[in-house]
């Protein structure tokens, strides 16, 4: 599949902001399920400065900064993405492991393994207790292949909690989505990361986009999609496999990647701080149009 996203990001006040400093995380990565055909950033006003780099994890980053002030502003990154659905590899790495099998079998077999296990830690976001723990732990009995845990513990995610876009905010706890059994596309990604690593797994948070489809005889409303969160856990040779509990699904062509990183702290669609600015207001819109 074939897409054109824009992102469109505005900020306003009563009150103009004198000085500030931004980061955007919203130009795509390219892997090995999708390349960047073309990608855009406007900014208006015009920054200051204006720099891009490479993050930690291999993510673009642009950076802005602005002087001389502004009283509105506008981020809009335009892209034309081409997105793969094999994940046949990750599958039957999955298929052909357990838990145990993956974790304890000696470096030279698995030489990513090394890598992979960056993101087997706590992060800023993500932390878990006993309970996280033993929740997940149901879903791998004894011998059960890494593949059929996982899409268990997806699918018991998916049932047992509540998508409630009221329920929590950016900054809720992992442990307390947890106990409400509630929240959104972020903190079930962020929930499951943290079960995963709770078992020795390498989990890592993925920002992006999902392509909605409107109902039969409905026309595709343009602007309203919206930024998605969802997960990879390591299952050997090399290979991720990534998970969507919001949606209970492995990850296909409808799932457009851009950034990864431990949660979603490293990974923030835009950022920053700022002198000034009263009554602050900010406004997202996202459009993903099929171009196939």
């Amino acid at each position: 599949m074939r897409y054109k996203v824009t992102h469109r990001t505005t900020y306003s006040g009563s009150d103009p902001v004198s000085v500030g400093h931004n980061q955007a995380w919203l130009e795509f990565r390219e892997c090995e399920r999708q390349q960047v055909e073309s990608f855009s950033l406007q900014i208006s006003p015009e920054p200051s400065v204006r720099t891009r780099r490479v993050d930690a994890f291999g993510n673009p980053v642009h950076m802005f900064s602005f002087s001389e002030g502004y009283q509105r502003l506008e981020v809009v990154a335009v892209t034309a993405v081409s997105v793969r659905a094999d994940n046949t590899l990750a599958t039957a790495a999955a298929a052909k492991t357990t838990v145990e099998q993956l974790l304890t079998q000696p470096p030279n077999r698995d030489p990513w393994l090394a890598e992979a296990l960056e993101f087997a830690w706590p992060s800023p976001r993500v932390q878990w207790n006993h309970e996280i723990h033993q929740w997940a732990a149901q879903s791998f009995p004894a011998e059960c292949s890494l593949l059929t845990g996982l899409l268990d513990l997806t699918s018991r995610l998916h049932r047992d909690f509540t998508y409630d876009p009221q329920a929590t905010t950016v900054n809720t706890p992992v442990q307390q989505a947890f106990e409400l059994r509630r929240g959104v596309c972020q903190d079930f990604a962020h929930l499951q990361i943290a079960m995963l690593r709770s078992l020795g797994l390498p989990a890592r948070y993925i920002s992006g986009y999902l392509r909605t489809i409107p109902p039969p005889g409905r026309p595709r409303l343009v602007g309203a999609d919206a930024s998605h969160a969802w997960l990879s856990v390591y299952v050997g040779e090399g290979q991720w496999l990534e998970l969507d509990p919001t949606n209970n699904q492995m990850c296909l062509a409808d799932h457009i990647l851009l950034a990864w990183g431990r949660d979603y702290s490293d990974v923030p669609p835009v950022t920053g701080v700022f002198v000034g600015g009263a009554g602050h207001r900010l406004a997202v819109s996202v459009d993903v149009l099929p171009l196939d």
